[in-house]
């Protein structure tokens, strides 16, 4: 496994072993991140380990306009009981983020040090939030890295049931919008599959990629 050195290189994901692990160590920089993103490539992991860095085959992904509402979320839409903002708490989304309890989650990968890289990379432009919220108090929300054509997803949290869902639906809606091609969900869940996300090839998503120009 290729180990992370001081220049920013990482090697083809092609290389990826069979659990998609493609590289071991580096830093999260700004511009190590970015690099990583633009090339398919994500860090996981926990507490106590090295930077991990992954691509995953196949790749869990949504196209917004596959994009699937259940009658009883639209239901909850329409109530308007919710503002919803786009990058106006950053920092309390991830936060929230790291600490919500998750049903068979001890821990989080959301460590420490992953938190103050994205708050970096909030501020350099390429992290964005959407938060929602109720009577002023902030119930829910996610987080990703925005490459211009390919938002590539990374937590979501509720205080309220629903409220992440609310925040995925305002964001498709945006990125619809604004042409985006697809959203990055990484990995395959029973929950990301509801809402119309499916797997393709690491071959045919690194093809979006190629399209982006941050």
């Amino acid at each position: 496994m290729y180990v992370v050195t001081a220049s920013l290189y990482f090697p083809p994901v092609s290389t990826a072993n069979k659990y998609g692990m493609v590289a071991i160590g580096g830093d999260l920089s700004v511009e190590r991140l970015l690099l990583a993103y633009k090339s398919g490539i994500f860090p996981w992991f926990s507490d106590n380990e090295p930077i991990i860095w992954y691509s995953l085959n196949p790749r869990m992904v949504l196209f917004p306009n596959e994009f699937k509402i259940s009658k009883s979320l639209k239901q909850l839409l329409n109530k308007e009981l919710y503002t919803v903002t786009y990058n106006q708490a950053f920092e309390k989304v991830i936060s929230q983020c790291k600490t919500i309890q998750r049903t068979g989650q001890d821990s989080t990968w959301i460590t420490d040090e992953m938190r103050t890289a994205y708050i970096n990379f909030h501020k350099a432009g390429f992290a964005k939030s959407v938060e929602v919220w109720k009577n002023n108090e902030l119930v829910g929300g996610l987080y990703g890295v925005d490459l211009g054509t390919v938002f590539c997803g990374e937590s979501m949290f509720s205080k309220e049931s629903n409220a992440s869902k609310i925040a995925l639906v305002y964001l498709v809606d945006k990125l619809k919008k604004e042409n985006y091609r697809l959203i990055d969900c990484q990995m395959y869940t029973d929950y990301l599959a509801s809402f119309g996300a499916r797997e393709i090839s690491r071959k045919e998503f690194m093809t979006y990629l190629k399209s982006i120009k941050v």
